[in-house]
């Protein structure tokens, strides 16, 4: 999955994509790198982000989305809001990738349920503004969960197929540090609960303390690329459905490793495939994500 901010603010960019005619040739280099799907965003969600007006948002993302499904992209809607996240399936997107899974927005889950599209649930505690105070817990792994154990739950009491969810463990999200690392050594845990798995490390925070210089700066945004295809790689063969990121090529590439490595015999089979498109996963359809491993190309957040 390829990450496309339409916003001025973003932590990964600089808001270089905010125009829509930027945002649209950025999201079709994306494609041309190897993402099988483009995520786009039009509110950042970056720690201390203040909201933008639903009507900016939709503003932001619309002429986007719209374009790009005209040129053929799957496309994700990154939104919380359930009025964004309906003009955006109705212009076409696939998929629904709401960072608070469901929580911001009380009618978020009526708009999946009746449009029937995939739905990205992500473990969230509080909006940007708030989020890095809410880093408590017992034991991260068990507790995130318990907690989209939870947003499970309320999704099929609104009418939500099984088949149209994936989770994601929220990494940076209400996790500034160190919290991240179980989430990823244990993810097969996540896996093991039976719905596709979302991992979107791309250029956060706790990366940049990983790789930071002799004098404790954290490396710059930028600088998180090649620490976050490590990630994709091993997400990949930990079993993640998808890999959420900036930068595509090098994650794509990595994820053909991953698959060659678990594949062994089947090495001369998964070098001719396109990420996504064998059994090492595949992209969203309009009738919901399927239950195999997969690949893709971080959202607009520094979490």
């Amino acid at each position: 999955m390829g990450v496309v901010n339409v916003t001025p603010d973003s932590f990964s960019d600089g808001g270089r994509w905010y125009t829509p005619a930027a945002a649209v040739a950025h999201g079709i280099t994306l494609l041309e790198q190897g993402a099988d799907l483009l995520d786009i965003g039009g509110e950042s969600t970056r720690p201390g982000a203040r909201r933008v007006p639903v009507d900016e948002e939709r503003a932001r993302v619309l002429p986007v989305v719209t374009e790009l499904v005209r040129r053929g992209a799957v496309v994700s809607v990154d939104t919380t809001r359930a009025q964004v996240a309906r003009a955006a399936v109705e212009a076409g997107a696939l998929v629904v990738n709401d960072v608070s899974g469901g929580l911001a927005d009380d009618a978020m889950y009526d708009v999946v349920a009746e449009t029937g599209v995939a739905y990205v649930a992500m473990h969230w505690r509080g909006h940007a503004d708030v989020m890095d105070e809410l880093d408590a817990y017992d034991d991260v792994v068990t507790d995130v969960r318990r907690e989209l154990a939870a947003r499970v739950t309320a999704l099929r009491a609104a009418g939500v197929r099984d088949e149209q969810v994936v989770l994601d463990p929220g990494l940076g999200f209400a996790k500034p540090g160190a919290t991240n690392w179980p989430l990823l050594a244990r993810l097969p845990e996540l896996v093991a609960d039976g719905f596709p798995v979302l991992v979107g490390a791309s250029r956060k925070r706790f990366l940049g303390h990983l790789l930071a210089g002799p004098d404790g700066t954290p490396a710059p945004p930028l600088r998180r690329d090649h620490a976050t295809a490590a990630i994709s790689a091993l997400a990949a063969a930990a079993g993640a459905w998808c890999v959420r990121v900036h930068e595509v090529a090098a994650s794509a590439d990595a994820v053909r490793v991953a698959a060659a490595w678990q594949g062994g015999s089947r090495t001369d089979r998964t070098d001719t495939q396109r990420p996504g498109t064998g059994e090492t996963g595949t992209g969203p359809t309009s009738t919901g994500p399927t239950r195999t491993a997969g690949t893709g190309s971080e959202r607009q957040e520094d979490a």
